[in-house]
């Protein structure tokens, strides 16, 4: 999109899950975080969201240490709050607790020098799932080989 730069893309998460619904949250962090971010330097493998008294934390997000940082460089695996408004905090902890789904960081990015990261409301997928994927992808190919042969 226009006016955004992606620090990282969680591929895994298309592959793993059938995403519902997407949601653009803030994320809140310290300044080590922030100059790390900005070299690339994130995980977000194995990661997920959860609501906990009414506020939204990211679990399992890894933001590697600041090189240049000091003493007070963050811990790399710490649970991060992310900023969204709290109807859709309540509203998406109800979805997850009552239908079985999970909520998994799909990407993280700037967005007019702020981050943001974005929440897939997700299923998760069945190993024939997974393979009906690869296959449509696999035909997909194909087809667009065809049309360029022709």
């Amino acid at each position: 999109m226009p006016g955004e730069k992606l620090i990282a893309d969680n591929r895994r998460a298309r592959r793993d899950y059938q995403i519902l619904e997407r949601f653009e949250a803030g994320i809140e962090l310290r300044g080590t975080e922030v100059k790390s971010l900005r070299a690339g330097h994130v995980t977000l493998k194995d990661s997920y969201a959860q609501v906990e008294e009414g506020e939204m934390f990211l679990v399992g997000v890894y933001i590697s240490p600041y090189e240049q940082g000091n003493i007070y460089n963050h811990d790399p695996e710490r649970s991060r709050r992310l900023l969204l408004h709290k109807r859709e905090i309540l509203k998406l902890g109800q979805r997850v607790a009552e239908k079985g789904l999970t909520l998994v960081p799909l990407r993280v990015y700037f967005k007019r020098g702020r981050v943001k990261i974005e929440i897939g409301l997700c299923r998760g997928k069945l190993g024939v799932d997974k393979r009906e994927t690869i296959r449509e992808r696999d035909l997909q190919r194909e087809a667009e080989r065809d049309v360029m042969r022709h």
